[in-house]
Formats: C-alpha cells, sequence, structure tokens
C-alpha cells in the first residue's frame, strides 16, 4: 500500500507517526551541521524550508525514533541534546507595529518549553539575548536557534518602502542578538524567500554564511530526478514522465535540477493532471507592481545576464526586478557564464512551462487591463501558428489591441514605445508554452522574437510607425541583416514576419511575411 502524501505537512513528526511519504534530507542536514555554525539559505515559497528547518530541530533535540531507517539514525550522537530557540514568520501578515508582539509569543511559547522565564518581556530583542543566555545557563548546553522566513514581515510590505525600511530595521536588531551572544550558541539558521544585502538586514550579523548557490547544498530542498524515478514511480503509473519535467523541473541552484515539492503532490492528488499548482497559492502582485513602476521590457526575461553579486542580494530601497524574479521563484539558473576577465555570471531563464504560462497570464492582464478574453485569442493565436496561418495570426493581434481600452494609453508614453506592443505579443506567445526566443542574438544583430513550434522557425521583427521607404520596413531589416543564416540548417520552414504598429490607431499599420524556401530568397 502506498505510503500518504505529506501535501502541506511542514512538521517531520506528523509525517514519520502517521507514516506520510518522506524524502530523505538528513545526509544534508547531517553535513550541514557538521560543516557550519552560521547559515543562511533561500529558496522560493513551498520549497519546503519548514519541513527542513523543522528536521534540524528534531535532530538537534535528540529525538531519534523519528529518523530510523533515515541516513542520520546511525551517523549522529543522539545521547547529546540542545536547547533550540525556534522562530517562524510562516503564518499572518506582518507590518511594524505587530512585529515587536508577534516575536514576544514566539519567544513566550519558547520559554515556556524551555522552562524559563525572561526578564524582559516588552523588548523582544532584549528578550531574546537574554533566553539566549539562559538557555545556555540552564542545560549547560550550547544553543540551536533557527528562524524560519526571516524575510516575510519584509515582503509583506515590500512595495510600502516606508514601512518595510522600519520592518527591516527592526529585525536587524533582533538578528543582531545571535551574534552579540555568540559563545553561547552551537548553531544557527536563517531561511527565506530573499536575501538583502550584508549592509541592511544582515550588518549585524556578517559571520553568516551563505550556501544558496554553494553547489554541495543545491538539492537541499526539493525533489530530484532520481526523486521521481524512485520514491514517486508508484504513484506516477501512466505518466509521461518528460512531459511532467518539462512542468514542474527545472529549478536550478547549481546542485541538480529540482521540482517544486507542491506541484508534484498536488499533481498526484488531482489525478495527474497538469495545472498551475504551486503558481496559483501566491499571484505575484509585488513583482507586477515593480514591473509596471519601472516599465520593465517583458522579452528581457528571456535573456539575462547577472553577475553573483546581483543575483544574490538587494536593498529595499533599489530593489532590482531580475533578482526578486530569481529569488521568488519565477526565474531560474540556466546556465553559467565565464567572462573573459575572470569571474562568473549567470544566465537566468523561467524555469518550467507552469510558471512560463502562469507568469505571462498574469502580464497579459498588466498589460491589457483585464480587457481581452485572453483564452479564446490564445487558442486562435496557437492554431495561426501551428497551422502557418499567418493572417489568422495577424487578425488575432488586431483584435488583441483592439480591445484594449483607451485609458491604458493615456498619462504615459508607451503610445510610441516599441517595447510595449512587443511585450503584449511576447506575453501572449510566451503564456502559449511555445518555444520562443526574445532579442534572439545572431552575429548581425538582435532578431525581435524567434518562434519555433511544429518544424517551424517564425522570425519577427518590429517596429513602431511604417514607412514608406521600403529598406526601412521590419522585413526588409530581417533580409539585409540576414538573420535567417542562424536557422538555415535546421532543415524547417522558415517564415519571416514583419510587424508595424501606428501610434494614432494603437494596433498594426503594416504586416508582412514571406515564406523561406531557398537561402538566395533572402537576397532577391
Amino acid at each position: 500500500m502506498l505510503k500518504k502524501l505529506p501535501i502541506g505537512i511542514q512538521t517531520l513528526s506528523k509525517i514519520i507517526e502517521e507514516d506520510y511519504l518522506y524524502i530523505d534530507k538528513t545526509k544534508i542536514a547531517h553535513q550541514l551541521i557538521n560543516n557550519y555554525e552560521y547559515i543562511f539559505f533561500s529558496r522560493p515559497r513551498r520549497f519546503g524550508k519548514s519541513l527542513f528547518v523543522d528536521t534540524l530541530q528534531e535532530i538537534f533535540e535528540g529525538n531519534k525514533n523519528l529518523f530510523k531507517g533515515l541516513y542520520i539514525y546511525n551517523n549522529w550522537n543522539w545521547e547529546r541534546r540542545y536547547p533550540v530557540i525556534k522562530i517562524s514568520f510562516s503564518g499572518g501578515i506582518y507590518n511594524k507595529d505587530d512585529l515587536n508582539r508577534n516575536l514576544i509569543y514566539i519567544l513566550k511559547r519558547t520559554q515556556k518549553k524551555l522552562n524559563i522565564k525572561c526578564d524582559n518581556i516588552s523588548d523582544a530583542s532584549l528578550c531574546f539575548s537574554e533566553l539566549i543566555e539562559k538557555a545556555y545557563e540552564k542545560y549547560n548546553e550550547k544553543i540551536v536557534v533557527l528562524i524560519d522566513e526571516y524575510d516575510k514581515p519584509i515582503l509583506d510590505n515590500v512595495t510600502n518602502i516606508k514601512e518595510s525600511v522600519n520592518i527591516r530595521d527592526g529585525l536587524r536588531d533582533f538578528y543582531t542578538k545571535i551574534k552579540d551572544n555568540d559563545r553561547y550558541i552551537r548553531f544557527a539558521l536563517l531561511t527565506g524567500v530573499s536575501k538583502f544585502s550584508k549592509t541592511s538586514i544582515f550588518s549585524g550579523l556578517n559571520n553568516l554564511e551563505d550556501i544558496t548557490l554553494n553547489p554541495e547544498y543545491g538539492n537541499i530542498c526539493g525533489y530530484t530526478q532520481n526523486d521521481i524515478e524512485t520514491s514517486f514511480l508508484p504513484y506516477l503509473d501512466g505518466v509521461d514522465l518528460e512531459k511532467l519535467k518539462l512542468w514542474y523541473n527545472g529549478y536550478n541552484f547549481l546542485g541538480d535540477r529540482v521540482y517544486n515539492p507542491f506541484d508534484i503532490l498536488l499533481f498526484i492528488k488531482n489525478n495527474k493532471m497538469y495545472q498551475n499548482y504551486w503558481f496559483e497559492s501566491g499571484t505575484p502582485t509585488f513583482l507586477i507592481k515593480l514591473i509596471q513602476k519601472n516599465s520593465y521590457f517583458l522579452p528581457s526575461l528571456s535573456n539575462i545576464l547577472i553577475g553573483r553579486e546581483l543575483l544574490g542580494s538587494f536593498d529595499i530601497e533599489n530593489i532590482k526586478i531580475e533578482t526578486l524574479l530569481f529569488q521568488a521563484g519565477y526565474l531560474t539558473i540556466d546556465k553559467q557564464v565565464e567572462k573573459r576577465r575572470g569571474g562568473i555570471e549567470y544566465l537566468l531563464k523561467l524555469p518550467n512551462k507552469e510558471v512560463m504560462i502562469s507568469l505571462n497570464d498574469i502580464f497579459i492582464d498588466y498589460l491589457t487591463n483585464k480587457s481581452v478574453e485572453k483564452s479564446r485569442y490564445q487558442d486562435k493565436m496557437y492554431d495561426a501558428l501551428f497551422d502557418r496561418d499567418l493572417n489568422g495570426f495577424k487578425e488575432s493581434l488586431e483584435t488583441i489591441f483592439a480591445n484594449i481600452p483607451y485609458n491604458n494609453y493615456v498619462n504615459n508614453n508607451i503610445l510610441s514605445y516599441e517595447g510595449y506592443y512587443a511585450s503584449v505579443i511576447y506575453a501572449y506567445l510566451m503564456s502559449l508554452g511555445i518555444d520562443l526566443i526574445a532579442e534572439d542574438v545572431t552575429n548581425k544583430g538582435r532578431i525581435d522574437l524567434t518562434i519555433k513550434i511544429n518544424n517551424i522557425i517564425y522570425i519577427i521583427e518590429f517596429k513602431v510607425d511604417s514607412n514608406k521607404n521600403k529598406s526601412n520596413r521590419a522585413l526588409a531589416q530581417i533580409k539585409d541583416k540576414n538573420y535567417i543564416q542562424k536557422y538555415l540548417k535546421d532543415g524547417k520552414d522558415i517564415y519571416l514576419v514583419g510587424i508595424h504598429f501606428n501610434e494614432k490607431e494603437r494596433n498594426l499599420s503594416l504586416f508582412e511575411w514571406e515564406k523561406i524556401r531557398d537561402y538566395k530568397e533572402i537576397r532577391t
């Protein structure tokens, strides 16, 4: 009989005692404990951080019976037990007024568990410091500090800079007490979705080591392909594992590419239906607000090259959208790129089909003011491209832009902004889940969009306002710059598509296309 699936369960004791399926992460936990004292790592939401933190707590508290049959059972001194202070911000929405009150409540529960009473009961930072020292004195053993979702109070207010800065400063004072009490601490771990720079929240905790992108711990959370093909295989009878990988795999933290556990568990529970389980559990409205504020060019999502320093952290006052997209799980590492002058950059991409479809559905609503019945036009657009129906593709685009309300264009400069029109089309095409390359690099320049579908390649170029001079048209540019050369050896039919937009009409003004049957055609 198959074990139950631990959907939404973040408590190891419940998983083990009630016979739920558990993927053994205790070898990684054992390695971590032996190699580090102060650790930070980030992972996107619903990735298994809380369960890993709870597992560490059970190990340090010496609850040996929970680990029978797991790696650590015969590799840990269970006679030695450590007092554990665990703080979790995973529940509720926080603001500055709530922060100290909630911290005091959490610390009171820990005092009760450790049978300790603090004198400082009104100031959370002082109470925390006192609790660490008194726990050490009472048990004559160094303390373990585990903080889960350390950044949630900040992210709850990320679009309100003043509030988030106040919360950040309050948390910085609180976390500083860990370093202040270094002589009493055996091990400290902080986890969260994001990482703020050391000059902000971690300025008082500069001995913290970040293992987020340490290859040895790339699999600390998430399910690997090996997990799918072993532990989960009995639950996946009849499932095309390559399709499953396409939909839910792809997250890369420099270990194996991993699956979000939430997706796999919900996929099995819901009769193996492909849906947007993880994405729908938390709409990224804060990202949309940041994109809107910065007039972000959406096709840039397909070609982001970023240094480790920008990938790793940010400041509230200067949030890099690319960094936040990576940390939140909407982008992941595609590959490492070595720079000529030394050092490494990372090429980012959308991790899988779930994120590709869902995120771009959200972008469509933002760009079109939810004015277009997108599913109907998504179907028409997909069918037109699949069937080589360029007139149908043109009609779909014209209808989409015709239905965007006038007030979307008022009081801004997007009338003449090529990037707006390109972003709308990009979001629609990406929401179809097809193979799409934005700003496709060639030795002659960059193709605006390249689409690959059903053994067909579409090379697309955009311009705002058609020009009577044929040499300045989008289609002519594709030919003049010889963009087609990159794909001639693929053995696929190639279509060249030039699209112009008219800022007065706020729609297509010219749509030209040609099918290339022979390389010589582009020279005529």
